[in-house]
């Protein structure tokens, strides 16, 4: 998961606006490829509308959609600028009345999941550094079982003790079975511990 309990998943969805009811104005991807929130902090912090969707946030005015945001407070000449590029993002947007909102994937392209794309986008979360220790052990000349019990270690998803208790397996002691002086994990099973 990525920061605010986003995960890459939810980081590619975007919304398809019907009649504003289901996708929330600051917080969710609806404009652009980012939500209001990012992009205009300033102003999400002066906003009464966090939280709701869009339909709190604007009224039909005969066939127009018209903005009412509320600010917690009169805004200040230097935030006027900030409150104009805002309108000017919102009204790139259409509206159609009677339509609901639906989630889609990908944001801006039409809004179809395939497995491959959902593959580009986790590509995209690279795990930094280590991703070139990941991309050097799959090119190691080494057999397969090999490769991947040296995947797990380094992923820690090997059945030590530690591993199977924190999965919810009942069992006596975390303890190494080998020294019984410190939990067996897998660096120290692996590299620590003097028995193995």
């Amino acid at each position: 998961m990525q920061g605010g309990g986003r995960g890459w998943f939810q980081e590619e969805l975007g919304w398809k606006l019907g009649c504003e009811d289901k996708a929330k104005f600051g917080e969710e991807v609806w404009v652009g490829r980012d939500d209001l929130e990012s992009m205009f902090p300033h102003l999400y912090s002066l906003s009464l509308n966090q939280g709701q969707t869009m339909g709190k946030v604007g009224t039909w005015s005969n066939s127009e959609w018209r903005w009412t945001m509320r600010w917690r407070r009169a805004k200040f000449e230097w935030e006027s600028p900030m409150e104009a590029d805002l309108i000017t993002l919102l009204s790139k947007v259409t509206w159609k009345k009677n339509v609901k909102d639906i989630q889609v994937w990908g944001k801006e392209t039409p809004g179809t999941f395939f497995v491959n794309s959902a593959y580009v986008c986790l590509a995209k979360y690279g795990r930094g550094p280590q991703s070139e220790v990941y991309k050097l052990l799959w090119k190691a000349k080494a057999f397969p079982n090999v490769a991947m019990t040296a995947w797990r270690v380094m992923r820690g998803r090997m059945p030590t003790r530690v591993c199977l208790s924190r999965r919810g397996v009942l069992m006596k002691s975390t303890l190494c079975s080998l020294c019984q002086s410190e939990e067996e994990s897998c660096q120290h099973l692996f590299l620590e511990c003097k028995h193995a």
